[in-house]
């Protein structure tokens, strides 16, 4: 699970179209509690490696409080992703990190550590070994050549095209196609698309408010009668026909935008056949 901690920085200045500078940081944990700060440039930055080393550098100090014992350092992973050509390199993609290599034989130095591997009440223990330095990944976008190898690259296209690479099925891609299309709407069908949420939000409002006070549990349970019975039946028959069109218009816009039929499903609640007949 990851777990937004901090936006650390958030900033845009763009007083003319050649002095553009965005950048945008964010920190996470993941469920081992390590530390990933996440950071977008699209402007070139001559000390960029230095700023880089000090903020992960920040981020260790700023999570070790005062008297702790120095095994509980957070583990930090930078994550840059760059919108610039950063030195010389015929890569798009580098990782780094602190080793020890020895100067007479360039082996690399092993410290181990001791950590419990039960699954049950009785200790189980198993010999690792520290990795507690940060670890740096760059994304150098503009150098990718939108050839998708592996999973990663999926998202770097994206990154690069605005849009999804065809047959990608990386976890949570089509969370990313999704919002991609909502991005991409123009300013008609995002209006629509906000008149939906609204009144999804507002007839489940209703419904689940009339649960509450039990205006529905007579139709429910088939016991209610009479002039109430037919209203509330009335109110929800509208409700239900209201819902219905607004889903069936948002998903039109979905498939226009070549969403997932899947998350189009998951998202308004129709059928693949009602999709497809659209």
């Amino acid at each position: 699970a990851i777990k937004i901690l901090n936006i650390l920085e958030s900033e845009t200045n763009a007083q003319d179209e050649n002095d553009k500078f965005n950048r945008v940081d964010l920190l996470v944990q993941d469920s081992q509690d390590r530390k990933i700060y996440i950071e977008i440039q699209t402007s070139r930055e001559t000390d960029y490696l230095e700023s880089l080393l000090y903020a992960t550098s920040k981020i260790i100090v700023e999570h070790q409080s005062l008297g702790n014992d120095f095994s509980n350092l957070s583990k930090v992973i930078s994550i840059s992703i760059l919108y610039f050509n950063l030195g010389t390199g015929d890569d798009y993609l580098y990782h780094g990190s602190t080793e020890f290599n020895g100067i007479n034989t360039g082996s690399n130095l092993v410290v181990r550590k001791r950590i419990n591997v039960s699954k049950t009440s009785e200790p189980e223990y198993r010999l690792v070994k520290k990795k507690i330095f940060p670890e740096y990944y760059l994304i150098i976008v503009d150098r990718y050549q939108n050839q998708v190898k592996r999973k990663i690259d999926e998202w770097i296209y994206m990154m690069k095209n605005n849009e999804i690479a065809p047959g990608s099925g990386s976890k949570n891609i089509d969370q990313a196609r999704q919002k991609l299309a909502e991005i991409n709407m123009d300013v008609k069908e995002r209006k629509g698309y906000e008149k939906y949420l609204m009144n999804l939000a507002r007839d489940r409002d209703v419904i689940n408010t009339a649960k509450t006070e039990g205006k529905l549990q007579g139709l429910v349970e088939g016991e209610a009668k009479g002039k109430l019975e037919g209203l509330a039946e009335g109110k929800l028959q509208g409700l239900a026909e209201g819902e219905a069109k607004a889903k069936i218009e948002f998903a039109k816009i979905l498939k226009s935008k070549q969403v997932a039929l899947e998350i189009i499903q998951e998202t308004t609640g129709l059928t693949q056949q009602e999709i497809e007949n659209l």
